[in-house]
């Protein structure tokens, strides 16, 4: 079936449809990393978004249960250069194709994707519309207009999860047969209370494997109902959409900063700089990728990171004295991580439960548990 791309700008792409037939609309935005599609897919930080992979074909090793970061996929659409209709891997259990099309995922495939990314990378990311219906280009130039923008949008409360779970080295998604994954840590069991702004499954495990059991909790929970659960840490999560009306967030952020240690990721990082006084703002294309550097301020070493943001916090509106910049990223300088100098709290920009490189950012999970275990100590 034929499909069309068409952008806020005017901009036209035509090619083929995969997937689910039908429309679909969000912010286009485009992913470096050479493998991890289905990662992509199902990470919950892309709600909202339409994603373009910039490795030429996708789904040749086709999808698994495994690899699930969430229960479904959360990107609104998918375009690629080339998608497989078949796959080539052991792990497989069903091609790409019929995985896109079982939760209603409209693919646009056989475009020029170099030229739209860098037409994205010139004109900063918009909003798009894909369909695979005979619509008339003009009037889905005009829907794709007419979709909110991603300034001032709280999608954390609309991926959250809506009540409180558990998670442990028993959870059922936990792959506890998967060789590739390390070990449980032995030893004293640590109660961790993770916000869901669309946290990712692995970042559950890897906290279980330093020894953690984790209750999700959902994103408006309120910090007196966080702090009743006595957890020896608090973890922010990764999520979609703009920091800034995220304010019940902060607000919490700001009650049990100093009463217990606390480890952000992503747009948890983004928050932790908001409750810490500073700003933040939106890139002209984000960073999505599998292969970003960032160097570690600590120890001079440079890290091959997985990235999925949009936002980023201004370095400039941070107080130096109470908070340490630990992590640059050396594309476009901007913050990837910060420490507070005198209470037990840190954060990263960047993922650093999807180890996308040579270097083991495993580490920051372990720094969490050192962190906790010397606080309640």
């Amino acid at each position: 079936m034929q499909a069309i791309l068409a952008l806020e700008d005017g901009r036209i792409f035509r090619g083929q449809g995969y997937g689910a037939p039908g429309e679909c609309q969000g912010e286009v935005v485009f992913n470096t990393s050479l493998t991890g599609y289905q990662e992509i897919a199902t990470d919950p930080s892309y709600a909202g978004q339409i994603v373009v992979l910039t490795n030429p074909q996708i789904g040749n090793y086709g999808t698994n249960h495994a690899d699930n970061e969430a229960a479904r996929p959360y990107i609104e659409g998918l375009i690629v250069r080339e998608f497989s209709a078949v796959s080539s891997n052991w792990r497989s259990e069903q091609v790409a194709d019929e995985y896109m099309e079982r939760y209603s995922v409209p693919v646009l495939a056989e475009i020029d994707t170099r030229a739209l990314v860098r037409h994205l990378r010139t004109h900063g990311v918009m909003r798009g519309v894909i369909s695979t219906s005979a619509s008339d280009p003009a009037v889905l130039v005009e829907r794709a207009r007419s979709i909110r923008k991603m300034i001032g949008t709280d999608l954390a409360r609309v991926v959250s999860t809506k009540d409180v779970y558990a998670f442990d080295e028993n959870d059922v998604r936990n792959q506890t047969s998967d060789p590739l994954l390390p070990p449980a840590k032995d030893g004293l069991q640590l109660h961790v209370v993770a916000y869901d702004f669309g946290i990712k499954q692995n970042i559950l495990r890897m906290l279980t494997r330093e020894g953690c059991r984790v209750s999700v909790v959902p994103a408006e929970t309120h910090a007196d109902d966080v702090l009743a659960m006595k957890p020896d840490g608090i973890f922010l999560s990764n999520g979609p959409g703009d920091p800034e009306p995220v304010n019940y967030a902060v607000r919490a952020i700001r009650q049990f900063m100093g009463r217990v240690p606390v480890f952000g990721i992503c747009l948890g990082h983004q928050l932790t700089g908001l409750a810490l006084g500073g700003r933040t703002y939106k890139l002209k294309f984000g960073h999505h990728g599998g292969n970003h550097p960032v160097r570690n301020n600590r120890t001079g070493k440079v890290e091959i990171t997985a990235h999925n943001h949009n936002f980023a916090v201004d370095p400039d509106s941070i107080n130096a004295n109470e908070v340490e910049l630990t992590h640059v990223d050396l594309n476009d300088q901007t913050l990837e991580g910060l420490r507070h100098r005198s209470l037990p709290l840190f954060s990263v920009q960047y993922h650093p439960e999807a180890a996308p490189g040579p270097h083991d950012s495993h580490y920051l999970f372990r720094d969490f548990r050192k962190m906790m275990e010397e606080w309640k100590g």
